[in-house]
């Protein structure tokens, strides 16, 4: 099945000019649907499929803008100030839960929109595993982050390897990124939070080895690993800041995006990649087009889950539209091309969305018991052993190790302020 079929440059532009011109149409801001999105995340043609699908349900007209971010602490910023009257962003899990600390969220479903009719509510398609995610989203006064927000793409932290230079044995662990034979070939993520969460899940585990709590063949439970997403205390930054320095200096390069390029190339300057998912897809289908030979693993001592969501915002205009662009990204149909557009995996967990992504020239089959279910929460039949891209849907026995980040909220400058160390230590 193809996959990864992102913007080129020319698309790029011509989204962003259609996106000029229709803000210049100054059409009734009733009318008019603001959506602030990551770049490369849709398949456009759905903006238009959109307008015409609005129509045909409600009778009303609608016409979308639609704008560009890439770092979720700008998006933030701009819903925090009221600068901007977005309609829907699309913001990572951290930033979802500083949205709803903050109170800078209303709710979607509410008493207007509690429910569309039954033919075109595609919002219930969301894969439990995803709304379990979100309902540990920490939130005021017992409100439920569900209602809140809904899940858009998901996906896992982990390494990326050029199988030239590294095998799988190589980077089953974190302690990849300490191996002398990738010292000044590896690109790590710069992104604080994706890192320090994986760091200290090492730490953590070879300080238990140590002590004796932990055999060496044995790795944290996932209790312990969902309590290491909270602890951003003086004492674990000071030991992550202290594995980070001894790796600093030989990294080849702090990436936020380029990361995936350079690593397609038959003269690498990196063997190893601190990656996101959705990313080492897109890497491997266009390494593979050059003759290199690229994949992804997840150590054993555990990582991130982690996703993006729509949210709208406290000064939303358009509340009904925004609803509506949720429910109709829920579509399977939709969902299936979103994926094929971007290389990321969709949270619908449907019995469409799963026969598409079903390979059976893929070398491994995956439990996707957790993902893939009825309306009642069970198991779609057959999904025990799915011959499937296990980058995109890892095996259940991955995603129990793997724990959704959370927002440092006072912390985040303690944290900024060690990422800045580390970095300036090369």
């Amino acid at each position: 099945m193809k996959k990864n079929i992102w913007f080129t440059g020319i698309a790029a532009i011509s989204l962003l000019l259609g996106l000029s011109l229709s803000s210049c149409n100054n059409y009734p801001r009733e009318n008019t649907l603001k959506i602030y999105n990551w770049s490369d995340y849709i398949d456009e043609e759905l903006i238009a499929e959109f307008e015409e699908w609005y129509q045909q349900q409600t009778g009303e007209e609608v016409h979308v803008i639609y704008q560009l971010f890439d770092i979720n602490e700008v998006m933030l910023s701009k819903i925090e100030k009221g600068q901007e009257d977005f309609d829907l962003v699309c913001p990572s899990d951290y930033i979802i839960e500083r949205m709803l600390a903050r109170d800078l969220a209303l709710p979607i479903f509410d008493d207007e929109f509690r429910s569309f009719p039954d033919s075109i509510d595609y919002i219930s398609n969301v894969s439990p595993y995803v709304q379990g995610l979100f309902s540990k989203l920490v939130m005021p006064d017992g409100k439920n982050p569900n209602d809140y927000s809904v899940g858009y793409m998901w996906g896992t932290v982990g390494i990326l390897y050029n199988r030239a230079y590294a095998t799988a044995e190589d980077t089953d662990s974190w302690g990849a990124l300490f191996n002398p034979k990738f010292r000044n070939k590896m690109f790590i993520k710069d992104a604080f939070r994706d890192v320090y969460s994986p760091m200290l899940i090492y730490a953590k585990t070879l300080e238990a080895r140590q002590n004796g709590t932990l055999a060496e063949d044995e790795y944290l439970p996932i209790e312990e690993i969902e309590a290491l997403s909270f602890d951003s205390s003086d004492e674990s930054i000071a030991l992550v800041e202290s594995y980070l320095k001894r790796i600093s200096p030989y990294v080849t390069g702090w990436e936020a995006d380029f990361g995936k390029e350079m690593m397609t190339s038959k003269n690498p300057k990196a063997y190893i990649n601190l990656q996101w998912s959705g990313d080492a897809v897109f890497a491997m289908t266009e390494a593979e087009g050059v003759g290199v030979d690229l994949y992804y693993n997840v150590p054993r001592e555990g990582s991130n889950v982690w996703f993006d969501g729509w949210v709208i915002p406290k000064y939303a205009k358009n509340v009904k539209a925004a609803r509506y662009f949720i429910d109709f990204m829920c579509r399977p149909d939709n969902a299936i091309r979103n994926m094929e557009a971007t290389g990321y995996v969709s949270v619908i967990g449907t019995e469409e969305v799963l026969e598409a992504m079903t390979d059976e020239t893929m070398p491994t089959r995956c439990d996707l018991t957790y993902f893939f279910t009825d309306p009642e929460g069970n198991p779609l039949a057959g999904t025990e052993s799915v011959p499937v891209n296990e980058v995109m849907y890892p095996d259940r026995s991955v995603v129990e190790r793997c724990a959704m980040m959370h927002d440092s909220g006072a912390r985040t400058e303690a944290l900024l302020d060690m990422w800045s160390r580390v970095k300036s230590n090369m």
